[in-house]
Formats: structure tokens, C-alpha cells, sequence
């Protein structure tokens, strides 16, 4: 049991599992992009430790960059997305891989598409820790799905409660 703040969490993915999935979707990744040169665009603040696990893994040529947007207040999704940092490099006729933490509501991810496709990328594809599949309100195809779970809360390997939590190794859910 974990307590962060008011609430009490416990081990739902553990770190050896997250890591073991990280691996494969990686190799995938390494084989769908062989010499296609695509941008990892990680969106932040819950995709960071995601991200960092596998692109320790990726042997192809790439890039990263980040893109900051937010439609939480109080652990709940407000359907609105409003960009903090923007893009910062030039994504013109490049594969561009968004990295997700997690997928719900699909309110910030199709906020992202629409935002990255003004940006004409020769393709766009989305990868993502975990999908809550009962919580989609705007369905979107994801190439490439960490884990799906139930609609519950969770914390850790980068999602956190009122900005704590993210540092956890593995993935918690509220108790």
C-alpha cells in the first residue's frame, strides 16, 4: 500500500511487466520505422519515464521532442485541452510517433492529432502506456498499446494525483 495524500494506492502493473511490454513495443517500433527516421513527440509531464524506458531500446535513427498539454483539474478529464509548450522541431513530411502515458476520454489525443497534422508529417502514429477502453468518449486507432485496464485511477511510472506519484516504479490504482 502506497498513500499519496488522501488516498491509498497499490501495485496494479509491476515494474518487471511494464519493462518486459516497454521491450516489445520497442522492437516493433525498430522494425515499422527501419530507415524512416521518425519523431518520438512525448507529451508531458505523464509520458517521461514511458518514453525514456523505450528510447533506451530504439536502434533506429530518430528524434524526440515534447509537446506540453493539460485537460485534468482534480483527477478528472474537463474535455478541455489547453497547449503549454509547443512543438519545437520540424515535423514536414516526417513520421511522427506521438507517445502517450495514457489514453481515456480521447478529448487531449485528438486535440493533439488535429495540432500535429497542421504540421503536414508524412504519417502519425500513436503509442501509449495504457488505454482506458471503458472511459473512450472520442475513439482513436492506436498503433501501439502498452496495456489496457479498467476505468480506475492510477499513478506512477509517470501519472501522478495532483502532480505526486509519478515517481513510482510501477503503475499503482486507487485502493
Amino acid at each position: 500500500m502506497v498513500r499519496i495524500q488522501d488516498l491509498t494506492f497499490e501495485e496494479y502493473i509491476s515494474e518487471e511487466r511494464i519493462f518486459a511490454r516497454t521491450s516489445q513495443l520497442a522492437k516493433k517500433i525498430n522494425v515499422d520505422f527501419e530507415g524512416k527516421n521518425p519523431i518520438f513527440l512525448g507529451i508531458l509531464n505523464g509520458s517521461f519515464m514511458f518514453l525514456s524506458e523505450l528510447f533506451k531500446q530504439i536502434t533506429i535513427e530518430c528524434e524526440v521532442s515534447f509537446l506540453k498539454v493539460s485537460s485534468y483539474e482534480n483527477q478528472t478529464s474537463t474535455g478541455k485541452v489547453r497547449e503549454l509548450i509547443g512543438l519545437n522541431k520540424s515535423i514536414d513530411n516526417r513520421p511522427v510517433i506521438i507517445v502517450e502515458d495514457i489514453v481515456d476520454t480521447g478529448h487531449t489525443l485528438a486535440f493533439i492529432k488535429d495540432k500535429i497534422s497542421s504540421f503536414s508529417p508524412s504519417k502519425v502514429s500513436v503509442m501509449t502506456l495504457l488505454h482506458k477502453v471503458a472511459a473512450t468518449k472520442i475513439p482513436h486507432e492506436l498503433d501501439y498499446v502498452g496495456f489496457e485496464i479498467d476505468n480506475i485511477f492510477v499513478v506512477g511510472f509517470g501519472l501522478d494525483y495532483n502532480e505526486l506519484g509519478r515517481n513510482h516504479r510501477c503503475i499503482l490504482a486507487k485502493s
